[in-house]
């Protein structure tokens, strides 16, 4: 999964372009391909990456550069990789293949295929669908809330079926289905689920036997032995380093995969092109944009359309712990890119800006104390006053407050940020920026932001912002008795450098992320507690002595494992 977080979620700009490439090519030399990535290693934002792109006319190539590891084999093109959320699109193609052969239909009752004994949540006389799985419109959570991993470092691990049919059978959705897009790993590891059952085997055995068999696939599964035992690469966190891979029985479906290049561009061409057989015109229906993300983007069958100006790039990411890897291609051009990566530093705007130019690149991080503050006219701040819509459900609020300008994300605290330029800003309490975006009269239109290589363009769609809703989503505080709270105390290591600080104080427990403000911690049970500032809840992990082990942070859909080190 593209799994990411901190307390505070905010992005930033992009500027640097590679060359064109010379002649027909659509990209960029061996050469320069090489010497992008390198760069990336060279700057500790990346321990290993694999390139591999598609020209129009079906050519391949594929660059290296890094390390696999310190027990691996050299990194490579037959290196094997956690492709994490990519495994989405696969078992998107699946859908579509038994949609095509009508074994299923996307307008199917999620509980037709599920057995008696478990009641699949609804709301207002409305079922979840197959579609509303695959389009992340189901109003399932990211993931079930009955998760508590034995080992926080492999967090899927231990999830069995039979927790997630209690889960659903007794879940209250909290809103509509199909009426926004929230992603949920829970909901695509159920549409795995439901496919293996109805396709009579595990969800390996079956997208193998439909998908990957068909393709010529022998380097992607789950199951690691043979050559791919041979060339997994280890994943790095991104403090570079090694971390577990992660196994993922129930929920395959969402991000179980593991792949190399190689087989990586073969999906890519299997997906591009007049399609030459059932499965091919089956991955074309499963790219038909059927929701909405945001205002530049699109849902197929798991498949995410941006638009880029009068261009289309069709993608997908992944992330686990140790991996972060992006597939995409412009289905107009017929050219297509995969990055696979083996640390956890994102690399979405290598894949986009090789196949669109137009999406520049993320610069190298700057660190904030190197940089400088610049004073901007309080009537160009005020410009900037509004709303700026990231997704459906989540936009940026820029304020203007004696003569400084601050910025909120939906069901978060409002931060200030600083002029490095007339429209460049930067935060203090995190590593993050904010550019604005005018068009040729100068109006503001939008904003980009970027965070940990990732990039997030937003369109302005208010001149005003409103007072911050209730971020707790009306969650109701219960008492715990202050002899419990007390073993909760403690330090708690989420990523080296990053530690969540637990106090007592009062009677009333706290919480502090490194560098940032003290938040208070509310209960919602012994051992779930949330955030009255921020929309974000944390877990706590105990072992079978009920000595506190460790805490899970949910924020924006993600989790975020921490031992107790002190």
């Amino acid at each position: 999964m593209n799994v990411r977080i901190r307390v505070t979620l905010v992005f930033c700009t992009l500027a640097l372009l590679l060359p064109g490439a010379a002649g027909a090519q659509h990209f960029p030399s061996d050469q320069d391909l090489t010497a992008l990535i390198r760069s990336r290693v060279e700057e500790d934002r990346a321990v290993g990456i694999v390139i591999g792109i598609m020209e129009a006319d079906g050519s391949t190539r594929i660059v290296a550069y890094g390390d696999a590891g310190p027990n691996a084999r050299a990194l490579g093109p037959k290196s094997l990789f956690e492709i994490g959320s990519i495994t989405k699109v696969f078992t998107a193609t699946l859908l579509a293949d038994m949609v095509a052969r009508g074994e299923v239909s996307l307008s199917d009752p999620v509980s037709d295929y599920l057995p008696d004994e478990v009641t699949m949540p609804s709301r207002g006389g409305r079922e979840i669908t197959l579609l509303d799985l695959s389009t992340h419109h189901s109003a399932l959570p990211r993931l079930p809330d009955n998760m508590s991993p034995a080992n926080p470092a492999n967090p899927y691990a231990d999830y069995t079926v039979e927790q997630m049919y209690a889960f659903l059978s007794g879940h209250e959705l909290r809103r509509d289905i199909g009426s926004e897009f929230e992603y949920s790993n829970l909901a695509v590891g159920l549409l795995g689920h439901v496919l293996a059952r109805v396709g009579g085997g595990s969800y390996e055995d079956v997208i193998s036997e439909r998908v990957l068999g068909p393709l010529g696939m022998n380097m992607t599964g789950i199951t690691l032995e043979g050559d791919m035992l041979d060339w997994m690469a280890e994943g790095h966190d991104a403090q570079g380093g090694v971390v577990p891979l992660w196994d993922l029985p129930t929920l395959a479906g969402a991000g179980a995969l593991r792949s190399d290049i190689g087989d990586m561009l073969t999906f890519l061409a299997a997906n591009t092109g007049p399609p030459e057989s059932r499965l091919e015109r089956s991955m074309r229906a499963s790219h038909e944009v059927r929701e909405s993300m945001n205002a530049q983007t699109g849902v197929g069958l798991n498949w995410m359309v941006r638009s880029v100006g009068d261009e289309t790039i069709v993608w997908h990411n992944g992330g686990t712990a140790g991996f972060r890897t992006f597939i995409g291609f412009d289905p107009d051009k017929g050219v297509g890119a995969v990055v696979l990566t083996n640390s956890g530093h994102g690399a979405d705007d290598i894949g986009l800006h090789l196949i669109n130019p137009e999406l520049p690149l993320a610069p190298a991080p700057v660190p904030v104390g190197e940089r400088l503050e610049v004073t901007v006219a309080e009537d160009i701040l005020e410009t900037y006053v509004g709303e700026y819509e990231l997704l459906a459900t989540m936009s940026v609020f820029v304020t203007l407050e004696s003569g400084a300008l601050f910025a909120r994300v939906t069901g978060q605290g409002t931060l200030p940020i600083f002029a490095e330029s007339e429209t460049e800003f930067f935060y203090r309490a995190v590593d993050a920026q904010i550019s604005f975006t005018k068009n040729d009269s100068g109006v503001v239109t939008g904003m980009i932001f970027h965070q940990n290589g990732a990039n997030q363009p937003a369109r302005k769609v208010s001149g005003e912002a409103p007072d911050p809703p209730d971020p707790t989503g009306g969650r109701i505080a219960v008492e715990v008795a202050e002899e419990i709270l007390d073993t909760y105390v403690g330090e708690y290591e989420l990523a080296p450098g990053l530690i969540v600080m637990v106090t007592l104080e009062g009677g009333a427990l706290f919480a502090q992320v490194t560098g940032q403000g003290k938040l208070a911690l509310l209960a919602e049970s012994e051992t779930e507690f949330f955030l009255s500032a921020v929309d974000a809840q944390v877990s706590f992990t105990k072992d079978a002595a009920g000595n506190v082990t460790g805490m899970i942070l949910h924020q924006s859909g993600v989790d975020q494992q921490g031992d107790k080190v002190r």
